[in-house]
């Protein structure tokens, strides 16, 4: 999870040549699929594929953003505005994944259930569009995560464009900050599901719970947190540059954090950590 100097190292890093073919390789794929359906999410990789999509393709580059209870309302409004920046035609779809069991049971095959449900109604909406095409962020680096979502796009035929041509995280972002999008160096985001250990029941009471906490958190300036969900405890994972900060606003944390129905706040010092296989999987 980078912060905006970090950031900045990360894509003066790339190999500039690289990545100018790399480009090219994008737009003429983008062109053979002449009118695309792209899953936008708001963050860095799925911008920056809308963005060259609409450059190559115009009024036939289409978006759809799923909402539902796993993400943070503050993250799909800002979504919203960039599709709407990009001048894109954006669709919405609700989805409530908690209603399916193999979901809401928390198993570790969790991620694949919820892609497999969002992309099938993708997939009645594309043809309803009359779009043969649907394209979505995933890069290179995903590919080294635990990501069983993975299965089910392959499953559904979705294209992810960035793995097909080899393009990275870093890159993606390099490219995101030489178009100029609002973007470029925001945090990784996951969906609230994640903050969950696997194998504890999802509900809506839950994500709701880390979602106002999150949310206040967000209010007093950090960008990035997670909240890990630990039944009445709140562990909070921060960048670890903004450690130092969490200490000063100790009282304010405790105070937004258990006004969203935690009794105990814990901060994490190792800082902020992708959870991994061993908790509920994402960033």
């Amino acid at each position: 999870m980078p912060s905006r100097s970090n950031a900045n190292r990360i894509v003066q890093s790339v190999d500039l040549e690289a990545l100018r073919k790399k480009l090219e390789h994008l737009k003429d794929y983008l062109a053979q699929r002449q009118r695309v359906l792209v899953s936008f999410s708001g963050g860095v990789d799925s911008t920056l594929l809308l963005k060259v999509a609409k450059e190559v393709l115009g009024g036939d580059a289409l978006a759809v953003l799923v909402t539902s209870p796993l993400h943070l309302k503050q993250q799909l409004q800002e979504a919203k505005a960039i599709a709407s920046h990009l001048g894109v035609e954006l669709y919405e779809l609700e989805l409530d994944e908690l209603s399916i069991r193999e979901f809401a049971e928390n198993s570790l095959q969790r991620c694949y259930f919820c892609k497999r449900l969002r992309f099938s109604k993708i997939q009645e909406l594309s043809e309803k569009l009359g779009v043969r095409a649907i394209l979505e962020g995933s890069n290179l680096d995903d590919l080294r995560d635990f990501r069983p979502g993975m299965r089910a796009k392959e499953e559904l035929g979705i294209l992810s464009p960035f793995v097909e041509i080899g393009m990275g995280k870093s890159e993606i972002r390099h490219m995101a900050k030489e178009f100029g999008l609002p973007n470029w160096d925001a945090p990784s985001s996951s969906c609230l599901a994640t903050r969950v250990p696997f194998g504890v029941p999802l509900s809506r009471e839950v994500l709701e719970r880390i979602e106002k906490a999150e949310e206040g958190l967000l209010s007093l300036g950090f960008k990035g947190s997670r909240v890990r969900y630990h039944g009445e405890v709140a562990r909070i994972e921060l960048p670890e540059a903004e450690l130092s900060k969490a200490l000063r606003l100790r009282r304010e944390i405790v105070e937004k954090v258990k006004a969203s129905g935690f009794r105990f706040v814990a901060l994490d010092l190792e800082g902020y950590r992708p959870s991994g296989i061993s908790f509920g999987g994402g960033k």
